[in-house]
């Protein structure tokens, strides 16, 4: 067998390792699981060692395979380098680039920039993935995880993309009716409105005017996974909710919903870029990176007049 197949069958076996089953690698190396369980016995063979063994609950790594995991994750990273810096002294940008966002914001912001970035570097083969349920710390190969908010515990290396408030607001209707709260522990009194996501501690909201912190237990009227049906709730009466400013920028500015206790700060929710490594970054997730900044600076979109954003679209387009 010559070196090439051989270092694919390590990427297959490390695609395997970092999806935690076959059936996750199989979809992002569009093989089957039955070629790839076969083509992972051949490895086996050739090394004389089991690198892994499976189970109901999944699989385990042996401790060969979790040597041939660490050691070949740097190999493949040399090796995809090597390969960017040989096309990069052409001008070309290609390979594959695997992408995550949270579902909102991706669908209005990072799809369009995606679908921007390929236009410019067709050579590039770009996965995106949206999903409100993401965990650097889980065996997930991405090459960039667009995250907003608390940055997690990792060893991820975070780049800035954007600012991002968040604010509590609710619609005049709901106000008219039920009365504008004064301190944030009026709001144990009203009908607050909660998104789920992940493992947060939704039900307790913070606020901080001149170095003065309260936290507030609230009651939730209503709780959902889906940050657009939390805003369609909001728009519609149904109570008072936190939310990053990227998502109700136009609402606010529309009169539709009004910010609550303007005089009262809730921690920004800061739009960031999460990489694996700092180091040995491949040209073409350096190139996205870079394009993924641009685009939001010197002024993210939700902080622009209407006029400036309708150019801004036109000239990514």
């Amino acid at each position: 067998m010559n070196d090439y197949s051989e270092l694919q069958s390590i990427r297959m076996f490390v695609a395997i390792a970092e999806a935690g089953s076959f059936s996750g690698a199989a979809k992002q190396l569009d093989l089957s699981t039955a070629a790839m369980s076969q083509r992972l016995k051949q490895l086996e063979g050739r090394l004389g060692v089991r690198l892994l063994d499976r189970n109901a609950r999944g699989i385990k790594l042996t401790e060969e395979g979790e040597l041939l995991l660490a050691r070949g994750q740097e190999l493949l990273r040399e090796f995809d380098r090597l390969m960017d810096d040989v096309r990069g002294s052409s001008g070309r940008i290609a390979g594959a680039l695997r992408i995550h966002g949270p579902l909102g914001f991706g669908r209005r912001y990072l799809a369009p920039i995606v679908a921007a970035f390929h236009a410019q570097h067709p050579e590039l083969d770009i996965s995106l993935i949206l999903s409100d349920r993401f965990s650097v710390n889980r065996n997930e190969r991405f090459d960039l995880v667009l995250h907003i908010g608390e940055l997690p515990d990792s060893d991820w290396v975070a780049y800035p993309i954007a600012p991002n408030r968040r604010v509590l607001c609710a619609s005049p209707d709901y106000l008219t009716l039920h009365g504008e709260p004064q301190t944030p522990e009026d709001l144990r009194r009203h009908q607050c409105l909660v998104l789920r996501e992940n493992d947060e501690d939704t039900t307790l909201w913070s606020f901080h005017q001149n170095g003065e912190k309260t936290n507030v237990r609230i009651s939730e009227a209503l709780s959902v996974n889906d940050g657009d049906v939390l805003r369609q709730w909001a728009l519609v009466g149904k109570g008072l909710m936190l939310r990053s400013e990227w998502h109700v920028a136009d609402d606010l500015a529309a009169g539709t919903l009004q910010r609550v206790l303007p005089d009262w700060q809730v921690a920004d929710a800061d739009v960031v870029a999460l990489v694996p490594h700092r180091n040995g970054m491949p040209m073409r997730l350096r190139a996205f990176l870079n394009f993924l900044q641009d685009h939001f600076r010197p002024t993210p979109p939700w902080r622009m007049v209407p006029a400036a954003v309708e150019d801004r679209v036109a000239e990514l387009a």
